[in-house]
């Protein structure tokens, strides 16, 4: 995707390069303003184009919040797959893999992250968002019916759903939010060791 810099004070795009760098602007300002500071204003001013292009894309500031959701999940997902193809295929293995996949995203897009899974400001039923988070979720519950001998959408499969969901989920917002203290003198390879053991616990 086209660093924000690079198209900053261009006069004109095409219409899909034009989205795309309202996009790239926009995670930028979201990650120094917090959901609570964002602004289409911002985000125009960013990217060098009237105040009025974003809106034209994204309707309003829900909107292109929505839309940074739905790229942060497609990340998200591309992340975890990314730690399982690394991984042995072998289910344990995958879930293991999977949750790491999910520190990985959360470290390195904590904004993103908080927005997607924390905010009020976003649309979970728009067409773009609602499947990018499906496809996400798909991919936890398909490796615990995997593991399990269970069909996808069988309800036995739903605890462990929940709880590696849980402790990927805990274990990350705790991370990047600076609230596990023993935690923060880790290194990256040990707090990823740590995460592996604590999914393990829940998988056993």
């Amino acid at each position: 995707m086209t660093d924000a810099a690079d198209v900053k004070g261009k006069e004109s795009y095409h219409h899909g390069d034009l989205r795309a760098a309202l996009l790239v602007a926009g995670e930028a300002v979201l990650a120094e303003t917090g959901v609570e500071g964002f602004s289409l204003r911002q985000v125009a001013k960013r990217v060098g184009v009237s105040h009025s292009a974003p809106a034209h894309h994204f309707g309003d500031t829900q909107g292109l919040l929505s839309a940074l959701a739905a790229e942060g999940f497609r990340r998200f997902l591309a992340a975890m797959l990314a730690r399982q193809a690394e991984a042995p295929d072998d289910p344990r293995e995958q879930m293991l893999a999977q949750a790491v996949g999910y520190l990985d995203f959360a470290e390195s897009a904590p904004a993103l992250f908080r927005l997607m899974f924390g905010s009020d400001r976003i649309w979970p039923s728009t067409p773009e968002l609602a499947e990018a988070g499906r496809a996400a979720y798909r991919n936890l519950t398909d490796g615990v019916a995997r593991l399990r001998g269970l069909a996808p959408d069988d309800p036995a499969a739903l605890p462990d759903v929940v709880a590696c969901w849980s402790v990927a989920h805990g274990f990350a917002h705790l991370v990047i939010g600076r609230r596990m203290e023993p935690v923060q003198g880790l290194s990256r390879d040990e707090r990823e060791a740590l995460l592996r053991q604590a999914v393990a616990k829940v998988l056993d």
